[in-house]
């Protein structure tokens, strides 16, 4: 099983999945590479693998990426052996990543990936939260909004919806969904009687 947690910036993806894995030690974080400039309290290696626009050029040329995607004037990817890693470890991988680059590990992965959509509770709550953070400009706001509202328009790509109105409530909805997808019949090597 691979989740996939996806949503406009500012939904709170980051929050919800700190909170989430502090609750379940299967679920392991895919650290996502970017050539987004490192912000306040993130560490290299911890919050994303950060690289210049040369270094993010040829691991695409390697094929080391099993999506990637332009965001808010950045790129930002998946690694392949990242995903590898984890899964031979024994754990259940949560990628944190764009809409655009979420659609891509759908189309790839089918049916074994467990795909939410995090809605923010409305847009002026949306627009609150981008500007609380005070890391961003007014024009990159401004661009993420314009952004959110396209993005909104993939949700239909995605298997589970959740609104993240309330941290816990969703968490808690979040820990429903991933333990019905372990109990799928296909989620199982052989039967439990064999």
């Amino acid at each position: 099983m691979i989740v996939l947690i996806t949503g406009p910036s500012g939904a709170g993806k980051s929050t919800f999945v700190h909170k989430l894995m502090a609750d379940d030690d299967r679920l392991a974080f895919s650290i996502s590479t970017t050539t987004r400039p490192i912000r306040e309290g993130e560490v290299d290696g911890r919050d994303y693998d950060f690289v210049d626009d040369e270094t993010f050029d040829q691991l695409v040329e390697e094929d080391a990426f099993v999506e990637w995607a332009h965001v808010h004037d950045n790129r930002y990817g998946t690694r392949r052996s990242r995903l590898d890693e984890m899964v031979a470890a024994g754990k259940i991988p949560i990628l944190d990543i764009d809409v655009q680059g979420g659609v891509k590990v759908i189309d790839m992965h089918g049916p074994e990936l467990v795909s939410v959509f995090l809605f923010p509770p409305s847009w002026d709550e949306l627009e609150l939260r981008l500007r609380s953070r005070a890391t961003d400009t007014d024009e990159v706001i401004a661009t993420r909004l314009k952004n959110a509202r396209l993005e909104v328009g993939f949700a239909g790509r995605y298997t589970y919806w959740l609104v993240n109105d309330d941290l816990d409530q969703a968490v808690r909805r979040m820990a429903a969904i991933i333990l019905a997808e372990s109990c799928r019949s296909g989620a199982f090597q052989t039967s439990p009687l064999e």
